[in-house]
């Protein structure tokens, strides 16, 4: 099945990406495969308090993946498959890339404006020629009617 992978945060660009994808995924009879980044948190001395931010970060990445998970049922359909992790961000997307099969896109957004993010930069960079699927950056700046008409 061509599955649409998508990096997702709390960013307007994130949405607009995961709206593409979706569609792109309904009209094809395709899947969407979610994946949240957790960042590590910077180091602080007391264990037990990192801990607590590790958590509270996982917490709300999970929330977000939940809600994101749920509109995309609720308007299309489609039950998305969800993936939370903790660490660098361009090596946990190369890393569930290598591990699914089937995927025909990650699925970026970009800022409206302003230089693009670091997955944008890395996978449009690069190391855009060593992936095993297209890279399709969404632009951020597209509106909800662009992007129905385009995906």
């Amino acid at each position: 099945m061509r599955t649409y992978l998508v990096v997702i945060d709390e960013t307007d660009e994130a949405r607009i990406a995961l709206r593409f994808a979706s569609r792109r995924a309904s009209k094809t009879q395709g899947a969407v495969h979610i994946l949240a980044l957790v960042e590590k948190e910077a180091f602080v001395a007391w264990g037990g308090v990192q801990a607590t931010l590790d958590e509270e970060a996982r917490n709300r990445a999970e929330a977000l993946v939940s809600s994101a998970a749920g509109t995309l049922f609720d308007e299309m359909g489609i039950r998305p498959a969800i993936t939370v992790e903790q660490g660098k961000g361009h090596t946990n997307v190369r890393k569930l890339l290598n591990e699914l099969d089937g995927v025909a896109a990650l699925v970026l957004g970009a800022a409206a404006h302003g230089a693009p993010g670091p997955l944008v930069t890395h996978f449009a960079g690069a190391d855009a020629g060593t992936l095993p699927c297209p890279v399709m950056v969404v632009p951020g700046s597209l509106s909800i009617e662009e992007i129905d008409r385009l995906s």
